[in-house]
């Protein structure tokens, strides 16, 4: 029983391993898009929670500027 709760156990470390990897490159890094994919969710709703849609437009637009560069 022990055994088949730690084997369990395992797979499921493995797989949230092979979760938080998604996107990663062999450095560790994320790609750019896919930690602005992370971001914008959060983003969107911090700006309408607090009403700062504008600052947060604001924002964006400078950071996808520095990524084009």
């Amino acid at each position: 029983m022990a055994y088949t709760a730690e084997s369990a156990a395992r797979r499921a470390r493995g797989r949230l391993a092979a979760l938080a990897a998604v996107g990663t490159r062999d450095g560790g890094r994320r790609h750019p898009l896919v930690a602005a994919a992370m971001v914008l969710p959060l983003a969107i709703a911090i700006a309408i929670a607090t009403g700062a849609v504008e600052a947060v437009v604001t924002q964006a637009s400078s950071v996808a500027g520095m990524l084009g560069h």
